[in-house]
């Protein structure tokens, strides 16, 4: 893949430290997680109640969805504590300069 394929997401100074922001980006509804210096993307949507993770916990690399407490790992998606069964669509991340890009494809 080109570096074309990478979508300017939003300024890595609008990420909240160690924690968990919405953004729409290209029309999806995205999470960015950071976790000392690294950020990760998935979907927003938790895959069992369809709450916004957004306004889930971060704790370390784990997601709960705000509605009934499941886990995700925000590294890849994978479901972490029941009752979350289905993987949530992660995404690559990278900053460059100040600002942070997805690659969504």
């Amino acid at each position: 893949m080109s570096d074309t394929n990478w979508i300017d997401a939003l300024s890595a100074d609008e990420l909240p430290a160690d924690d968990v922001i919405g953004v729409v980006v290209a029309g999806q509804d995205i999470a960015l997680y950071t976790v000392g210096d690294a950020v990760y993307a998935t979907d927003n949507l938790c895959t069992h109640g369809h709450a916004r993770l957004c306004d889930g916990f971060l704790d370390g690399h784990e997601i709960e969805c705000p509605l009934h407490q499941g886990k995700f790992d925000v590294r890849d998606g994978r479901p972490t504590c029941a009752p979350v069964a289905e993987a949530l669509r992660s995404y690559p991340v990278k900053v460059e300069g100040r600002r942070v890009l997805l690659r969504l494809g």
